[in-house]
């Protein structure tokens, strides 16, 4: 099949970067035409300028490209995933869609503008409508700005979406035990998180108290209307490679129990199941019924790391219910879910192919090649 999309990846010798180039090897829809990084490996080939660390090889196709700098006018790619760290992120991506790249950002400078979709295809797809008026607003032609939400939070929203739907939330209290892949490499160093639990994490706690607020809202004209259900995190650094594991509470506005819960997060499906996109679990939560699950060696590549794993699932004495949840930190919060989001805006058809014979204009319907192109 003749892939449709080019696609560049910002940031790609990090850890999310590495989770990127590795998810969309063989993806049906995008094809990796560029990766970008710091001034000292660019010029490169990527073999030279990364270290590799996830458990599968590098992709042949990506060792030998040349890495470049992160500039819109250095890339051949019809968008861009960003995986840059947050410090630098936000003029870099506004750069790229000032140049007409959409960009697909796992970076937090961005989030909680007004005008940008904080996006979880399978939690809040509508948001999408915001992309037009951000066009507008901002003056860009074919560039725009999606981002994806923290990784704790995106596991946290995917077990909060049906409960709020099903039975309306007023309250949340989590704790997360989270591991060191979050902080990326070299991350925490070993003599502080070995044979330890580091009750800090800057600006998790509040990204976590912020973020679902506008995700679980709703499109009000130009904006998002933040829910009023209140949020109170509190966070830890665990010695586990990948996977965060979060004790959550939650009081319902309407009557339950723990066996409507149980349904509600297993029957949950959304827009990306509808559409049947490449990277969407066939289900976004998975029930586990054991008392001892989920666990995050055992659990954390359910569905491929696209699924939440949710258990023990029982009655709390200060709110109304609680129950535990795991979510694969680098997949599924944070490169999967970018991935999911670039589908979702394809099928929108937000995202425009410029690199293929027969340029599309925003809103055509593209010419796809293949039984693996979005309908």
């Amino acid at each position: 099949m003749s892939k449709r999309y080019k696609v560049a990846i910002l940031g790609a010798t990090g850890l999310v970067g590495q989770r990127f180039v590795q998810l969309l090897e063989s993806h049906p829809w995008f094809e990796v035409t560029a990766l970008t990084a710091s001034g000292d490996s660019a010029g490169k080939h990527y073999r030279e300028a990364v270290h590799w660390l996830l458990d599968s090889p590098l992709p042949p196709s990506a060792a030998d490209r040349l890495v470049s700098r992160t500039h819109a006018d250095q890339v051949d790619a019809d968008f861009a995933f960003s995986a840059l760290d947050s410090g630098v992120a936000g003029p870099i991506e506004e750069e790229f869609a000032r140049a007409g790249l959409p960009v697909v950002s796992n970076a937090a400078p961005h989030r909680m503008e007004e005008d940008v979709p904080l996006l979880l295809a399978d939690v809040n797809p509508e948001h999408v409508a915001l992309v037009p008026e951000q066009q507008r607003r901002r003056g860009y032609s074919t560039g725009f700005l999606v981002t994806n939400p923290n990784c704790s939070t995106a596991g946290l929203v995917t077990a909060l979406k049906p409960l709020d739907d099903a039975f309306g939330l007023d309250a949340v209290s989590v704790v997360t035990l989270q591991a060191a892949s979050g902080a990326g490499h070299p991350g925490v160093s070993s003599v502080e998180l070995l044979d330890n639990v580091i009750p800090y994490i800057a600006k998790e706690e509040e990204k976590l108290e912020e973020e679902p607020r506008k995700i679980l809202g709703r499109v009000a004209g130009p904006r998002i209307e933040p829910t009023s259900v209140v949020v109170s995190a509190q966070v830890n650094r665990v010695p586990v490679v990948d996977g965060h594991l979060e004790s959550v509470s939650v009081k319902l506005r309407g009557k339950a129990s723990p066996a409507d819960l149980a349904r509600a997060f297993a029957e949950y499906t959304s827009e990306p199941q509808r559409a049947g996109l490449p990277s969407a679990p066939e289900f976004p939560l998975v029930v586990r019924r054991e008392r001892n699950r989920p666990q995050t060696r055992l659990d954390r590549m359910a569905s491929g790391g696209m699924a939440v794993v949710v258990g023990r699932i029982r009655r709390c004495p200060v709110l109304d219910f609680r129950f535990t949840l795991l979510v694969h930190n680098t997949i599924r919060g944070a490169a999967g879910a970018a991935i999911l989001n670039a589908e979702w805006l394809a099928k929108k058809r937000l995202l425009v192919p410029r690199a293929q014979t027969g340029s599309v204009g925003a809103g055509e319907e593209p010419r796809f090649v293949g039984s693996g192109a979005p309908t």
